[in-house]
């Protein structure tokens, strides 16, 4: 089916935004912003997150300007190292935070109803009909392989999936050197993140157990989750 033409007018929803940026926020930040063109961003967080419009850092964590790096992709996921191909997105934003910015925290930020994941668990069609989604998803094939075959059958599977995919990003952020060295000397630290859309709740992998556990005390919600089974 052919699609309406879109208008090729900036989107009014922006422009409108944009307007209520500059009469609300930006006056009450103007310094911060002032600062920060002035002596450059030193923020100590990088986020590494799914590009899912639903799951924003910086809505999530309230941030400021300046104080989260951002890296988004299909899936919150971390190739390993490697320099071959030509193009690397992701790992030319983690080298810069690291050895530019020199940032303090890496967490991997992953979500629930992950349509990516979600895909790739239920062997279905390429969520597009183009070439880069379907070999980028791949990457996530070790993470569905150490939970083994039996887990296919559990109901909860795609959330297994989703919290061994963040576990596997972790585990390739030490393939790059300039990340090992920092973590073995104790000057950087990697965190895994997981955040429920549809009640708001951000869990944090324990690093001892691996469980992920409500970031705060006082919520009404199971106190952990596992990709493995209990």
């Amino acid at each position: 089916m052919a699609r309406d033409a879109v208008s090729q007018e900036f989107p009014l929803r922006l422009r409108e935004g944009y307007r209520s940026f500059l009469s609300d926020r930006f006056p009450s930040e103007r310094s911060r912003y002032e600062t920060l063109a002035r002596r450059g961003q030193s923020p100590e967080v990088l986020i590494i997150s799914c590009c899912d419009s639903r799951v924003s850092p910086e809505v999530i964590f309230d941030a400021n300007p300046g104080e989260l790096f951002v890296v988004r992709n299909v899936a919150n996921l971390v190739p390993p190292y490697e320099t071959g191909g030509d193009y690397h997105g992701t790992s030319a934003a983690l080298e810069f935070a690291v050895q530019a910015l020199k940032v303090k925290h890496i967490v991997v930020l992953g979500h629930q109803m992950c349509g990516g994941i979600k895909a790739f668990a239920n062997e279905a069609e390429p969520l597009s009909p183009g070439d880069f989604i379907g070999k980028w998803m791949s990457q996530i094939r070790p993470a569905a392989e150490a939970l083994g075959p039996e887990a296919r059958k559990a109901p909860d599977y795609v959330s297994r999936l989703e919290l061994a995919a963040i576990e596997l990003s972790l585990q390739n952020l030490m393939t790059f050197p300039c990340v090992r060295i920092l973590a073995e000397r104790g000057q950087i630290a990697l965190h895994g993140a997981y955040f429920g859309v549809a009640d708001g709740v951000l869990r944090v992998r324990d690093p001892e157990t691996g469980a992920f556990v409500p970031a705060v005390d006082g919520l009404d919600v199971p106190a952990r989750l596992s990709p493995r089974c209990d």
